[in-house]
């Protein structure tokens, strides 16, 4: 299969890269950092890109896509955290810049995609169960992928020939997760998190090359859900 995947050079991104060029797969991979460990496949392409400056996208994807002319599936898996504080104690600034790497940026990509590329058979955005549960602290990112789903939901409304999906990866130990099981984070006023300490080096939270097959697995399984669907990982398997 073909696949470009964003957010390549760690954490999920990685996982996924690293599980489907095992497979023999051609992977596409976006991400700021370069994945010094998987450009010694030969099947697997590297743009070194900032998705933060949305009116680059464009000009810095069109030469990477040119000799693309299908695509198996696309994975839009970049995102950032943002601070986990009360909403009250969140800047729109704030909140800005988590939108633009969860939200707008993947409009850009999306658009770019659909209008350079005629096959694409599958497009799964990388969500959270957080997008459907609002969790003290959580603010900037859960509106953020509340968005980002209902982002999936309207493009598919308008691209039929593309399956659109929105894919909650369940709890996955990423770098993320240094700053949510620290001691930075007060956990009786923010409960959620001590849920990600307990589930911290046990089979609940797998690391990122285990997460990359259940990930492409799940993946595969979404092709039996309508096009727009949400679904979360974890009530797959």
């Amino acid at each position: 299969m073909d696949i470009l995947i964003t957010g390549v050079s760690s954490g999920i991104g990685w996982g996924l890269s690293k599980y489907y060029l095992s497979k023999g797969d051609t992977i596409y991979g976006v991400s700021r950092r370069i994945p010094k460990d998987l450009m010694k496949y030969p099947n697997f392409k590297h743009l070194s890109t900032d998705l933060s400056k949305l009116d680059k996208i464009n000009a810095n994807f069109q030469p990477f896509i040119r000799s693309i002319t299908s695509l198996d599936i696309v994975v839009l898996n970049a995102g950032i955290l943002g601070e986990i504080k009360d909403l009250k104690e969140q800047s729109i600034e704030d909140i800005n810049s988590v939108m633009d790497i969860n939200v707008w940026s993947n409009k850009v990509l999306i658009d770019i995609l659909t209008k350079s590329i005629i096959n694409i058979k599958s497009i799964v955005a990388i969500s959270s169960g957080v997008s459907v549960k609002g969790n003290r602290g959580w603010g900037a990112y859960s509106i953020s992928k509340a968005s980002l789903n209902m982002l999936i939901q309207l493009y598919a409304a308008e691209n039929k020939a593309t399956n659109f999906y929105a894919l909650a990866p369940g709890l996955v130990d990423t770098d993320m997760q240094n700053y949510l099981c620290s001691d930075k984070l007060n956990t009786t006023l923010f409960p959620a998190s001590q849920k990600l300490i307990n589930a911290r080096n046990t089979d609940l939270m797998p690391s990122p090359l285990k997460a990359g097959e259940l990930l492409a697995n799940g993946i595969l399984k979404l092709q039996k859900l309508p096009s727009g669907s949400f679904e979360d990982i974890r009530k797959m398997v």
